[in-house]
């Protein structure tokens, strides 16, 4: 999916930017063609001012005059045309009186008046003949007749130049598009393509969670059919087994189910002003007990009158899961610490516990779901790695940031930092 994702990036901006350089390159084509043809205007223009001035287009320096003045414009080097012309004058019946040829034109008088002819036959003052590379211009001053020819060759040359040119142009932009194109459909596509991936996972390792449990409770059942005829009691154990596998399966729904609506921001919020200090106090209580029975030292420092803007129920529920987590890895003996104090105007809570440290190369994935840094321990003691990814969820919802730090010396260290609001 993620190769078909990132192709049709690639394709729909090849198609964008052929569009674009395709809409440049033609007007810069019909401009160019533009040009071409008031070129050749000019020309003819230029040609019909000659003959109808009698004056030679002869090439000659501009020099100064001797009276001072310099020399005639039309003489300068700068104003002869580029474009072959010659220029007649015709009778009233059409034949040449004068021909007049440009610079680069050579044509013979019986030539001329075929193309005179050719010209005078076509309607309209102006156009190119049939089976020529010339265009024409037809002029009247003072009751005589003109035509200018000019060779539109330049023309086609100009638009062939231009077309070669925006080609190669156009293929070498392409060619570095398409590699600008495949860095960013990369790059791009790389969070796209790391959030499939971990939804490929959560939904392979929530399968293989809800697969224990579903076995348990089916094997439980089969076991009560097969002694149709035993009493409740004699078959309590078996139904004791199945509404604690159940109830274990209706726990990870209801995470899944939390982490969902979190993902989708669906997660039903009521934030008020929640006294975090009694909170945390609260929280504590209940532990106490399974501190004692795990031999488990609890020490606590809760600062009073510290408030924090957020839901109530899920701060309540993210204390908990730091407190779970941090008795689960104290171990026998160990001993957890809980401290809740101000850091830089915001409320932060850090629970510690001094169980084996956490090896480095896990510490970046504590927070995935369904992480387990030992997960023969993790599943002995009941979890299904989706605490802590819990917790994280529940934090970057108040707006706050949870961190993660262990040590051999200092043990594992949670520490979450609320918003100032």
């Amino acid at each position: 999916m993620i190769a078909k994702l990132r192709r049709k990036f690639i394709a729909t901006n090849m198609l964008l930017v052929s569009l674009v350089l395709l809409a440049v390159f033609s007007i810069q084509t019909f401009s160019a063609y533009q040009r071409a043809r008031e070129q050749v205007y000019q020309a003819q223009l230029m040609a019909l001012r000659w003959i109808v001035q009698k004056q030679s287009p002869g090439f000659a320096f501009d020099m100064p005059h001797p009276g001072g003045e310099r020399g005639r414009g039309e003489n300068r080097a700068d104003n002869f045309p580029s474009v072959p012309i010659f220029a007649v004058e015709i009778d009233a019946d059409g034949r040449i009186i004068d021909l007049q040829e440009g610079p680069g034109a050579t044509v013979t008088q019986e030539t001329a008046q075929e193309l005179t002819d050719a010209a005078l036959a076509q309607a309209g003052g102006h156009g190119a003949l049939p089976g020529q590379s010339l265009s024409y211009l037809y002029r009247q001053e003072n009751g005589r007749a003109f035509l200018a020819f000019a060779d539109n060759r330049i023309i086609a040359a100009t638009i062939r130049a231009q077309l070669l040119t925006s080609a190669g142009i156009c293929a070498l932009a392409l060619t570095v598009f398409y590699l600008i194109s495949r860095f960013l459909a990369r790059l791009s596509l790389r969070p796209v393509e790391r959030a499939w991936e971990q939804q490929r996972q959560f939904v392979a390792d929530a399968s293989h969670e809800l697969k224990t449990p579903i076995t348990v409770i089916l094997a439980n059942a089969d076991i009560v059919l097969a002694h149709r005829t035993d009493t409740v009691e004699q078959q309590a154990k078996w139904i004791e087994y199945t509404q604690e596998e159940a109830a274990r399966m209706k726990a990870l729904v209801d995470d899944l189910l939390f982490l969902a609506k979190s993902d989708a921001a669906k997660q039903p919020l009521q934030p008020t002003q929640v006294r975090l200090s009694e909170l945390v106090t609260g929280a504590i209580l209940p532990f106490e007990s399974v501190f004692f029975e795990r031999g488990v030292t609890l020490a606590e420092t809760v600062a009073p009158g510290l408030t924090v803007w957020g839901d109530e129920g899920q701060l309540r529920r993210l204390v908990m899961i730091l407190l779970d987590n941090a008795v689960k890895y104290a171990g026998a003996g160990g001993r957890v610490t809980v401290r809740l104090d101000e850091a830089q105007g915001r409320p932060r809570l850090t629970v510690n516990n001094s169980g084996p440290a956490i090896p480095p190369e896990h510490l970046p994935h504590l927070f995935e779901r369904f992480y387990r840094s030992d997960a023969a321990r993790d599943r002995v003691q009941g979890g299904y790695g989706l605490g802590l990814a819990i917790a994280k969820s529940i934090v970057e919802t108040q707006g706050g940031r949870i961190s993660v730090a262990s040590t051999p010396e200092a043990g594992t260290t949670f520490t979450v930092l609320f918003s100032k609001k």
